[in-house]
């Protein structure tokens, strides 16, 4: 059997001789003016029909733009083009992959027949004849059967049937192998050494086109990511300390922030529970603060604001055409949290099918985008939070027993400001002072009077209600004297000693519906529930508690 053809071309050299004779010596930018003018025409003119095909197709690749066009497709024309020129039925490039153990396939063109290998397939380095070419940087040309001889025990996709000869050319880039091109021919016609050499250059032109797309790719995937940034990422500059925005100096207060000091410097996944309006996201913000994710990005999500069509999107992001009005390829807000922190806010809105997924990703750290196949991990922390009670909505199946036990790792219960009454006089305080600047008021003083009506005040809203309140006052107020619209609050204690004795209907029904929920250890439902006692349906006693500010307080 005649022994394959091994050529001791070396790819690292910076033009084999060919190169040089085509260049006559002198070396200018492929592609460039100078040089199709001074070099390549004057050539071609005196060449004949093989030698003027070659040239026109390294004109070709070298003059190949790269916006816009897919690696694969670039590959397939490149490889149909060569395949054609160069009097073969068959032609493929392999491509190293990202983990450097195996060679994944790019393109396969053949005249006839329907190959075994698939673009996108591996096939491993070590004992295939790709390898040997790849590992070496070395052609190899020869029969099928020498080749399957080089390829004991392996995978032999790779290697055509029905053809009688091939040859295997590295593809050669700044001093390293990126992959190789191959060809093979059904009849008995081994490639000559003039082949060989204009094989060579074409895989310098195939590696540099590859090169540039790449990059190409590359700066076009991170504009994009920029872009989502500047949609998704709240500050990310470090401040001094982690509680800078949070007021307050009740005991229930310290002891909710002694436990966001304390996860606060661990991955683990926090849940933080309480009331509408109570400050969950500066607490969330406060423990990216506080994490070793400072530097990175803060993404923010509330779950309840997003369509349920739309919020599997917006989580893990979609390719182009994954679904109707899908006209661009979309990042998810977890692709964008990678190393950094997502908040979830009112996590307890998600939908159950979109549970599953969601528990996906905080155990593998992997997920998928809506229309693709491809997996992608992050190293997104997760925060979320809720102000219902998930464990009663897992035991009535509204959610997913498993993703609570998941999301609840760490519980962190931010109280209601009816449970901090001390910290009332320091908020208002504050929001007068903030508001005030930013009106161009000047408030000096606010009257006891007004101050005992809000520490009265039950405060359903928690926190947001009474910056609402405040910022509605700085804009009544026209003198020194803060001025605070008292008739707004629903459920208030007025100051009027003669009213004390007093309550309003509202007030009433509150304290009725209260009472029986404790006696019924806030069971709603059932022939024991709070429902029945009252002589009401379930549904219109949860309207009535989310119209008072009733809610379950969470255990410590």
């Amino acid at each position: 059997m005649e022994s394959a053809k091994v050529c001791a071309r070396d790819s690292h050299q910076p033009d084999s001789p060919s190169a040089i004779r085509v260049l006559s010596g002198q070396r200018v930018p492929w592609g460039s003016d100078q040089h199709t003018r001074d070099h390549v025409k004057p050539l071609v003119d005196g060449f004949g029909a093989t030698e003027k095909a070659r040239l026109k197709l390294l004109l070709d690749l070298t003059r190949q733009p790269i916006s816009g066009v897919e690696l694969r497709d670039f590959l397939r024309a490149a490889v149909m083009s060569i395949r054609r020129l160069m009097s073969s039925d068959g032609g493929c490039v392999f491509l190293e992959t990202p983990e450097g153990e195996e060679l994944e396939t790019y393109a396969v063109e053949f005249s006839t027949g329907v190959p075994s290998l698939r673009e996108g397939t591996a096939i491993p380095i070590e004992g295939t004849v790709v390898g040997r070419v790849f590992r070496t940087g070395t052609i190899w040309t020869g029969t099928r059967e020498q080749a399957l001889a080089l390829s004991p025990g392996s995978d032999r996709t790779h290697l055509a049937d029905g053809s009688k000869v091939s040859c295997i050319v590295p593809i050669p880039r700044r001093g390293r192998i990126m992959g190789t091109l191959g060809l093979v021919r059904n009849e008995n016609n081994p490639y000559d050494d003039g082949e060989l050499d204009f094989l060579m250059q074409l895989s310098k032109q195939l590696a540099l086109a590859v090169e540039n797309i790449r990059l190409y790719e590359e700066n076009c995937q991170l504009r994009n990511r920029m872009a989502e940034e500047s949609v998704y990422v709240e500050d990310e500059i470090p401040r001094e300390g982690g509680f800078e925005d949070i007021v307050g100096t009740s005991e229930v207060l310290r002891r909710a922030l002694k436990n966001v000091e304390i996860v606060a410097s661990t991955d683990s996944t926090v849940l933080i529970c309480g009331e509408t309006g109570t400050g969950k996201e500066l607490i969330a913000r406060a423990i990216h603060n506080l994490s070793s994710r400072c530097q990175k990005a803060f993404v923010k999500l509330n779950c309840a604001a997003i369509p349920t069509g739309l919020l599997e999107s917006e989580l893990f992001g979609h390719e182009r055409g994954a679904f109707t009005g899908a006209v661009t390829q979309r990042i998810g807000r977890f692709e964008v949290a990678n190393q950094g922190t997502i908040f979830l806010d009112e996590v307890g809105e998600i939908p159950l099918e979109l549970q599953t997924k969601l528990l996906r990703v905080l155990q593998e750290r992997e997920f998928e985008r809506l229309g693709s196949t491809r997996t992608i991990r992050t190293d997104a922390r997760l925060i979320a939070a809720t102000n219902r009670d998930l464990s009663e909505m897992a035991q009535d199946q509204k959610f997913r027993s498993d993703l609570f036990y998941r999301l609840n790792v760490f519980p962190v219960r931010i109280p209601a400001l009816r449970e901090r009454v001390q910290d009332i006089p320091l908020l208002v305080r504050h929001f007068v002072q903030y508001f005030a600047k930013r009106m161009n008021r000047v408030i000096e003083t606010i009257p006891s009077e007004t101050m005992s009506a809000l520490m009265r005040y039950s405060w359903p809203g928690n926190i947001r209600e009474l910056q609402n309140l405040i910022e509605r006052a700085v804009i009544l107020t026209s003198g020194p004297v803060l001025r605070v619209p008292l008739d707004d609050l629903q459920n208030r204690t007025a100051p009027d000693s003669a009213k004390s004795d007093f309550l309003t209907i509202a007030e009433t029904e509150r304290a009725l519906i209260l009472d029986t929920l404790k006696k019924m250890k806030w069971v709603i439902a059932g022939p024991h529930g709070a429902a029945e006692r009252l002589g009401m349906n379930r549904s219109t006693l949860q309207f009535r508690m989310k119209k008072l500010g009733i809610a379950k307080p969470w255990k410590e």
